[in-house]
């Protein structure tokens, strides 16, 4: 797997920019595969299923992260509203439902609150905030259609 800013900077060339959302998906995907115990997307990527809950720029990055496309019928769409997805490992069944903390943007300006942007602020800390502090990680059972 890709350290963060790595994954970062392909974000930014893919997506078009820098932003908290990018950093977020990108923790996201990350902790949901540690969740699966995937610790290679690449090799992995055929037993991967992802739902994501929100068409913004996080989601961008998730897709990144995981491999898993609309194209390919991999990645799935949710319109939950959440700033969270759901991971799926194929092969075992297991699952795992990752969800961005509320509270988070609350921390992040506390965490920077020299820098007077609160896009800025979350952009900061999102990268440093420990996993527990950004996300909720949750097991969940996922009843799959015979087509996925």
């Amino acid at each position: 797997m890709k350290s963060l800013e790595e994954y970062l900077a392909l974000a930014a060339q893919s997506h078009g920019h820098k932003c908290p959302g990018q950093v977020l998906g990108v923790r996201m995907a990350i902790v949901g595969l540690k969740g699966l115990g995937i610790d290679d997307p690449v090799q992995h990527r055929q037993r991967l299923l992802t739902f994501v809950e929100i068409d913004r720029c996080a989601t961008d990055a998730v897709s990144l992260v995981t491999g898993c496309r609309l194209g390919r019928r991999s990645l799935k769409y949710l319109d939950f509203g959440k700033v969270a997805a759901t991971f799926v490992d194929l092969e075992t069944q297991r699952a795992v439902r990752v969800v961005a903390r509320d509270d988070a943007r609350l921390k992040a300006r506390g965490m920077f609150p020299e820098l007077s942007d609160p896009y800025q602020q979350q952009f900061a800390a999102y990268k440093v905030m420990d996993e527990a502090d950004l996300f909720t990680l949750q097991a969940v059972r996922v009843k799959l259609k015979p087509e996925d």
